[in-house]
């Protein structure tokens, strides 16, 4: 089995006309990064068009998230990662699509990172996705044209929580309605309550306090 897995992460980097910035969110990237180097993974960045990463949630006051970003490689990739059509399926067991708002705006339609990630996925691996990175199950379909999710009991940002965030009129759609709408199973906490769902080979979160944990139950499954 191979023992690198993949994070991906948005290029997009504005709140739709708000003119405010957002990114990928810097915790739901650094936690599972941590996870899985713990256990001797080799870690490495794609994003959706390449290039520099938008950033949102920076905080260097967690030591994790520091310790992420000043970590020499990641550093590197965060400011020139690869897009997908650079990366070989065959050399990943798992993938991980971390959230930030920039999510909602291009991992539906990123049809380059959702092909690799279908790749991923139908070699037994592992695809995971926390808070609004489940953007990216929206449109992702498996050889047969069958959604992913379909079936399928799933975690993401909530309409409850995005509510609470004042986002709900600036995002394009609702996360939760988009999943729903493709016959995934929603599993809602309380807002920023920790919730992963495993199902099979899928394992999502809810919110950043649930990053750590989707990470944790994707070594499950891989080592299962």
């Amino acid at each position: 089995m191979s023992r690198k897995i993949l994070i991906a992460a948005t290029s997009h980097a504005f709140l739709g006309a708000t003119g405010k910035a957002t990114g990928a969110y810097v915790s739901e990237m650094a936690h599972p990064w941590a996870t899985f180097i713990d256990v001797g993974y080799e870690v490495e960045l794609v994003s959706v068009r390449g290039g520099a990463i938008p950033l949102d949630g920076v905080d260097r006051n967690d030591a994790v998230n520091a310790h992420f970003l000043d970590d020499e490689a990641i550093a590197n990739q965060l400011r020139a990662s690869r897009d997908a059509t650079q990366i070989n399926p065959r050399d990943y067991a798992a993938i991980f699509f971390a959230g930030g708002h920039g999510t909602m705006w291009d991992f539906p339609n990123a049809h380059a990172l959702l092909a690799l990630a279908r790749d991923i996925y139908q070699r037994d691996g592992v695809i995971g996705a926390v808070c609004h990175g489940p953007a990216a199950l929206v449109n992702l379909t498996l050889s047969d044209g069958r959604y992913l999710v379909a079936g399928k009991a799933v975690a993401a940002f909530t309409n409850a929580e995005e509510s609470a965030a004042g986002l709900t009129d600036v995002v394009p759609f609702l996360l939760h309605d988009g999943l729903a709408a493709r016959g995934a199973r929603l599993h809602a906490a309380a807002n920023w309550a920790a919730n992963v769902i495993t199902d099979g080979r899928l394992v999502t979160g809810q919110n950043p306090a649930s990053a750590a944990g989707v990470a944790q139950a994707m070594l499950r499954v891989l080592h299962g």
